[in-house]
């Protein structure tokens, strides 16, 4: 029985995904990427904003092809969109055999048998539960590099934001917890741990009384075989001084923050439920620059908010030109239905959001581009991720690139190397968002 399954959506679910997997292998079947090997068809949807919402539609209605035709035995859904829209699922598309919330992944195999028996599944918990996290995951991402969540759900209850309603209210995972899968992956051979949630900041808040994200980091960088750390979605109203100063201080920590900003217009900050604004924005980048000025920050902004005037849009270009953010991204603001900012009036025309993002990245490109150039000269580790081929050169990332959403460097090289080893590799070029550069022997002069 071949398994055929596909992760949509942001790395939070695919650590679902991944560790479904290892429930489904535990109880002994078997994995395919070729949907005309597979028996079953299981989908982890996302819903976040209508292009993951189409992605998954997508995604299902071919899977459900595949079963018309006789090629597959079941389908089943998971993950945001079966949350969300679990009876116009069912309604809808018929060859859709089980479907699972975000609460109950963990009993994918139990569903699976019961599917496979004929019976229709349905299966949903409250949002509100943790389910079962010690698994044996199987990692996805090449072996070298895996994501850790360290908290389910979200309290913030942005105005544009669904997420509180389909993964519920904010649940940290027990510290022992995630030290003991921390440990497990690095025994697998995982150098990188990424940290997410869908806020990291305020882990341990629910669980301890008080932010515990600073020991849990000192904690994981004890770990042996651990050579990078990196956090991600971190509000920037609740990094604290004393998780600035464990960025600074552990070696292990890269010195890369994924701090989700949206906006810089108060006006629009407010209207988006956010609970800080652009002078408080502005000092914490100027405090997290002086402390660690090597630190590269993501943020990612939002287009076209209802509400949203050509002044604020004026407003928010300004700020980007000025904070010279080493990574940005841009959405189009999206209207997901049951969030507040939905039914706002003074929704914004599709062609104005569009436009407004570009002017965005355009801005953005030429300050990533620039910050590519002043690397140059410059002696950086690598992790590296791949051969390319014919050439003796690898593809790598510096600690200033998460994968998948930021840009990589191009090593030259004669030596074999393998994706995880790292090199010291000396800055020779740049290319738009990417780098190239050659192995640095610090004894060769």
């Amino acid at each position: 029985m071949k398994i055929l399954c596909i992760s949509l959506g942001c790395d939070k679910n695919l650590v679902d995904t991944e560790r479904m997997l290892g429930l489904l292998n535990r109880d002994g079947y078997t994995f395919t990427d070729d949907e005309t090997e597979a028996d079953v068809a299981v989908i982890n949807t996302c819903c976040f904003i209508n292009d993951a919402k189409e992605e998954s539609v997508n995604t299902i209605l071919e899977m459900a092809e595949l079963k018309k035709a006789g090629r597959l035995k079941a389908l089943i859904v998971a993950g945001c969109m079966a949350e969300r829209y679990r009876k116009e699922i069912l309604d809808e598309i018929p060859e859709v055999d089980g479907i699972l919330g975000t609460s109950t992944w963990d009993e994918i195999s139990a569903v699976l048998a019961r599917v496979l028996h004929g019976e229709s599944v349905s299966l949903f918990h409250d949002v509100d539960a943790l389910p079962e996290m010690e698994t044996d995951r199987i990692v996805t991402t090449g072996g070298h590099y895996a994501f850790l969540k360290i908290a389910e759900g979200c309290d913030k209850r942005c105005t544009y934001c669904i997420i509180p309603n389909l993964r519920g209210r904010y649940r940290s995972v027990p510290m022992e917890r995630l030290v003991r899968e921390a440990e497990q992956l690095a025994e697998r051979g995982v150098k990188e741990l990424i940290l997410v949630a869908q806020e990291t900041t305020l882990y341990g808040t629910d669980l301890y009384g008080e932010k515990r994200l600073p020991e849990l980091l000192k904690r994981l960088a004890a770990i042996p075989g651990i050579y990078w750390i990196r956090i991600q979605y971190c509000y920037p109203e609740e990094i604290t001084d004393e998780l600035i100063e464990t960025i600074r201080t552990e070696e292990k920590i890269c010195h890369y923050l994924d701090l989700p900003i949206q906006h810089a217009s108060d006006t629009v900050l407010k209207r988006m439920g956010r609970r800080t604004n652009q002078r408080e924005i502005r000092e914490l980048i100027g405090k997290l620059r002086r402390a660690i000025p090597d630190l590269a920050i993501r943020t990612t902004m939002i287009s076209g908010f209802p509400g949203e005037t050509k002044e604020d849009h004026e407003e928010l270009l300004r700020f980007v030109d000025e904070m010279e953010f080493e990574r940005l991204g841009v959405f189009p603001y999206s209207a997901e239905e049951d969030t507040p900012a939905a039914s706002f009036p003074d929704q914004v025309p599709q062609e104005v959001k569009e436009e407004r993002r570009d002017e965005i990245m355009e801005l953005q490109q030429e300050i990533a581009f620039a910050h590519s150039e002043a690397m140059v000269g410059q002696i950086l580790d690598v992790m590296i991720e791949g051969k390319i081929a014919d050439e003796p050169a690898y593809v790598g990332r510096t600690y200033m690139d998460a994968p998948n959403v930021d840009g990589y460097i191009f090593v030259d090289s004669e030596e074999t190397l393998l994706s995880g080893d790292f090199v010291r590799v000396r800055v020779t070029g740049s290319s738009e968002y990417d780098l190239t550069g050659e192995i640095y022997n610090e004894f060769a002069e």
